[in-house]
């Protein structure tokens, strides 16, 4: 198993979701979204595991102020990665597998 965890400090979410998989003594990646964010092929696979409407908070304000459901797709994604804290936190990875919030039924099957 190489699971990374996406998420932001302030998350309670993230906060619940590393700790569920310390628990477990499963180890993980820590990847801070507001700081390093995802790259674009992170982003790609991510967006193919669980879609872009789970994976992007579309009722940020930030999301509205940038005007992204005007855009075309490309400049959509372009300014999403320019933005990592439009994401939902945490995004949790394992391989080609992925889930957008705390999920812990789901982890379980990864084991």
């Amino acid at each position: 198993m190489n699971i990374q965890i996406f998420g932001a400090r302030k998350s309670f979410d993230t906060k619940k979701a590393e700790r569920w998989f310390k628990e477990r003594r499963i180890k993980y990646q820590y990847i801070d979204l507001d700081s390093k964010g995802l790259s674009p092929g992170e982003y790609r696979s991510i967006r193919a595991a669980v879609g872009y409407d789970a994976l992007v908070d579309r009722d940020s304000p930030d999301y509205r102020e940038l005007g992204i459901d005007y855009l075309l797709p490309q400049a959509a994604e372009e300014k999403l990665l320019e933005n990592p804290w439009l994401f939902r936190a945490p995004i949790v990875r394992n391989g080609r597998q992925a889930t957008v919030g705390y999920c812990p039924d789901v982890w379980k099957t990864w084991e």
